[in-house]
């Protein structure tokens, strides 16, 4: 083997290992994301870690660690991390969400309400969140018993995604609990014909249809 091949022979072995290199960091970039959308949240939390070890400033690996903790009951995990997100990058609406759903979840209802109102007030119309930011508000205030602002911001979520009966139950509940009887029942009647067999909507209408008798 002369000089020359062998410093040809190294030449590409070193490209080589360069470009598998790159290939295996940008997919192990990308199994962050795979991993969590099939369920598994503690190997997409970890391999995040990484990646945030390798790069501080990478804000996708915030934003899909904060997902899957927050899928995997880590509030408090999810809360700290979406704070350090936020440093990174202060305007990223994801995270703002995010914080609003892993504060929502450890009864901080004034701070997780601060977060989504901020979200819904800045977030695009189309291919977002905010129904759901609206539906985490209409919770808050049905556990502060403030009923006609839940009716308001549960009426806004079913506007975005009419297809949850979840939410069309929760807005016949605020509704019932306002005294709004007759728009109660229009809700729970919703919620029925998304889902017939969904006891919460059938129990709901009973009690508002006693009512109104």
């Amino acid at each position: 083997m002369t000089a020359s091949f062998k410093k040809n022979f190294v030449a590409l072995s070193l490209i080589s290992l360069s470009v598998f290199s790159s290939f295996a960091q940008s997919v192990l970039k990308q199994d962050a994301l795979v991993l969590y959308n099939n369920g598994r949240y503690p190997e997409a939390v970890a391999v995040c870690e990484q990646e945030i070890q390798e790069n501080p400033k990478r804000v996708e690996s915030y934003v899909v660690m904060c997902w899957a903790l927050v899928r995997n009951r880590q509030y408090s995990e999810a809360e700290q991390r979406a704070l350090a997100g936020l440093t990174v990058s202060p305007y990223d609406l994801r995270l703002t969400e995010l914080l609003g759903e892993a504060r929502y979840y450890l009864g901080k209802n004034n701070g997780a309400m601060e977060q989504f109102q901020k979200y819904v007030a800045n977030a695009p119309e189309s291919g977002s969140r905010v129904g759901t930011a609206y539906y985490f508000m209409g919770e808050i205030y049905i556990r502060q018993a403030r009923y006609q602002h839940a009716d308001i911001a549960l009426s806004a979520a079913v506007r975005k995604e009419p297809l949850l009966e979840k939410w069309w139950v929760r807005l016949g509940y605020a509704r019932e609990m306002a005294g709004n009887y007759y728009e109660s029942v229009e809700a729970y009647d919703e919620a029925l014909r998304l889902n017939s067999s969904s006891v919460d909507a059938e129990r709901g209408r009973t009690r508002v249809s006693a009512k109104l008798q």
